[in-house]
């Protein structure tokens, strides 16, 4: 299902551009452009970034948030120097690399809260989690 929704905002882009097709994009709450196995999460979609590359930097943050994510770090994993890497994803995110990755960090944080809060809805109610049952 996903493979046609990802076929449909290709076409979009193509016929009325980057800008129309995000915004469809964001109305159906998902990435314009997504990478293999890359589930939705709203910060990367307010980051925005019109190019692979970048958005390749954001997953390779999202994946490792447990590290330091310097800008030399983030810069290494696609292939750029931190000066260009710096420019190039401020100019299309319209944020710092620090600021986005912390946004990252703060996205991940409230998820594990709400899955927690979750899990002790789960046991209060003296039901068992799906993934435990």
């Amino acid at each position: 299902m996903t493979a046609g929704i990802d076929l449909a905002l290709a076409m979009v882009e193509n016929d009325l551009g980057a800008e129309v097709a995000r915004s469809v994009a964001h109305r159906l709450v998902m990435h314009q452009r997504r990478s293999g196995g890359q589930s939705q999460h709203s910060e990367l979609l307010a980051l925005a970034p019109k190019s692979d590359r970048i958005q390749r930097a954001l997953d390779y943050a999202r994946k490792n948030l447990h590290l330091a994510l310097s800008v030399e770090n983030l810069a290494e994993a696609v292939n750029l120097s931190p000066r260009q890497f710096s420019r190039v994803f401020t100019a299309e995110t319209g944020q710092s690399p620090a600021k986005a990755v912390e946004g990252l960090r703060l996205e991940a944080a409230r998820l594990m809260i709400e899955q927690s809060r979750r899990l002790s809805h789960f046991k209060a109610n003296g039901a068992r989690h799906p993934q435990t049952a």
